[in-house]
């Protein structure tokens, strides 16, 4: 299958740089998207909630934005006056469904403490502008993460476990917790690339129950972090369609934040189950 070219996205404010980066990418075989300013960040503020992990603001609206677009690389321009990089930066590294985006910041060489606080807020290398224009393409792939599809392919085609199956029964039933547990066994019981449906899926199951429990925040949360391990996987996957998973989570998530921290146990997951998005058994 063709895969799609992976996305690069650059915070960046000057056009300079920013042509240079697109120029760079385009060479390197990624795509890109430019953010210039704060206020051009997709997406409205999610309701303001109490928790560790940033789900109101300009923060939440990133989070939410980049687990979706699953970018295979960030570049931060750390001169900018007109993005918060400082403070984001330490959101999506503070944050399971993001902080496996690696981050890649350049500014002024002679800036020392700038290049310290990005450092200290977790960006995962800094670099100074010299250095930035004249190795960019090299930068790119240095440190970029991008999936083996091959793996994944070769891990999809294996039949699912009979320890997942009776966590997905256990789904079917509504019985979320019990679920969770299974697929969590089924998870560890596996070392290859295949074993992360079973991670997106008992991460699933958990929003799930923190809907049943009235738990906004954890089942916002769990929706993000399960769309890192969905999103590469095959279209069939062990059984699985994954882009009817993914739609349908993306559909009950949107319900979520639609009713807000005050009604989200009126959210309904019967859309979630597994026969709304397990494949027809081979005869």
């Amino acid at each position: 299958m063709q895969q799609a070219a992976p996305l690069l996205v650059a915070f960046v404010s000057d056009l300079f740089f920013s042509t240079r980066i697109e120029n760079a990418a385009h060479i390197a075989g990624f795509r890109m998207h430019l953010l210039e300013r704060a206020d051009a960040l997709p997406g409205a503020p999610s309701p303001a909630a109490a928790s560790g992990e940033a789900l109101s603001g300009s923060s939440a609206s990133l989070l939410d934005w980049l687990s979706q677009l699953q970018p295979a690389l960030l570049i931060f321009d750390i001169d900018s006056s007109t993005l918060p990089w400082e403070l984001w930066i330490a959101a999506l590294k503070s944050a399971s469904a993001t902080r496996r985006l690696p981050i890649l910041c350049y500014g002024s060489h002679v800036d020392t403490g700038r290049s310290a606080r990005a450092r200290d807020v977790g960006a995962d290398a800094v670099v100074g502008k010299g250095r930035f224009t004249q190795a960019l393409p090299q930068l790119i792939q240095k440190y970029a993460r991008t999936p083996d599809w091959q793996a994944i392919a070769a891990g999809c085609a294996e039949a699912m476990s009979a320890i997942a199956q009776s966590g997905l029964q256990l789904f079917e039933a509504g019985n979320y917790f019990a679920a969770h547990e299974e697929l969590e066994h089924a998870w560890k019981a596996e070392a290859g690339p295949g074993r992360e449906l079973y991670r997106g899926l008992l991460q699933i199951a958990v929003a799930c129950l923190q809907i049943e429990r009235g738990n906004y925040n954890g089942a916002i949360k769990m929706f993000w972090r399960a769309r890192q391990w969905l999103a590469p996987l095959s279209p069939a996957c062990r059984g699985v369609n994954t882009p009817a998973l993914r739609a349908a989570a993306a559909a009950v998530l949107e319900q979520v934040q639609q009713l807000g921290s005050a009604r989200v146990a009126e959210a309904n997951c019967s859309s979630l189950r597994p026969s709304a998005w397990l494949l027809p058994a081979s005869p």
